[in-house]
């Protein structure tokens, strides 16, 4: 059980993550291509995921190089910095205080800025650069995600299994469905990514700095609870507190 905990976990947390960066990849995509044509915008994605597969050729086998203990440690420290993040963001969005994200608006706001360019002779390079771009930020925060859940215990390989899955189900669903995922609770899996990612720097900058964890493995489902609690601690307390202010743009 206690070798199967953190291949699952890890496989589990990299492939929430990674859905989410690739679903909003895929809106811009989308948008790029039913709006001006599919060449431009396959064209910047797929020169896009060239760019991300150099970075990971490049820095990947730095990482065997660091010393296991100070990986641990700053990615410990990386990955709470990171998922608090999506925590904070996560936690405003349910409370209205920021507006939930809309695959629907974006695809909407892309495609309207398409249009906008469709009288500029480098209508073409426009179109195949904002699908470059989409993808290549999205993707950068997806080889992030994979090499800080996966690097710090020997399990970048099953990171990278779940980032690949996550990949695919959203480009299967999206050749289905020709349209963005606007159903897709991006919210709710933003929230538990962030409690998954917290949990693991919380981890890993315990073992980076010599704590030995009860349980070992294992005390990573104990962290996951505990910050849940937390975390749902501090929406009932704002929600409490009659604090509602008017949802402000989406950030």
């Amino acid at each position: 059980m206690n070798s199967l905990t953190p291949i699952l976990s890890t496989v589990t947390a990299s492939f929430l993550g990674s859905f989410v960066e690739v679903v909003e990849a895929f809106t811009i995509v989308l948008a790029v291509g039913v709006t001006r044509s599919w060449r431009p915008a396959l064209t910047g994605a797929a020169l896009a995921l060239a760019v991300l597969a150099a970075l990971v050729l490049i820095f990947g086998p730095l990482l065997a190089l660091i010393p296991i203990e100070i990986l641990q440690f700053v990615v410990g420290v990386l990955l709470i910095l990171f998922g608090m993040r999506w925590l904070r963001k996560a936690i405003l969005r349910s409370l209205g205080i920021i507006a939930l994200h809309d695959e629907e608006a974006a695809f909407s706001k892309e495609t309207a800025v398409l249009q906008a360019q469709s009288t500029d002779r480098r209508a073409d390079y426009l179109a195949g650069l904002a699908a470059f771009k989409a993808v290549l930020l999205e993707g950068v925060e997806v080889v992030f995600i994979v090499i800080a859940v996966g690097g710090a215990h020997g399990l970048t390989a099953y990171a990278g299994l779940g980032a690949l899955a996550a990949f695919v189900l959203v480009m299967l669903i999206g050749l289905l469905v020709h349209r963005p995922l606007a159903s897709v609770p991006e919210n709710t899996l933003k929230f538990v990514v962030g409690l998954m990612l917290t949990s693991f720097g919380i981890f890993w900058t315990g073992e980076g700095i010599g704590a030995h964890w009860p349980g070992e493995d294992l005390a990573l489902i104990a962290i996951f609870a505990i910050v849940s609690l937390a975390s749902y601690a501090i929406i009932r307390s704002l929600r409490g507190s009659g604090s509602n202010p008017t949802a402000k743009a989406a950030q």
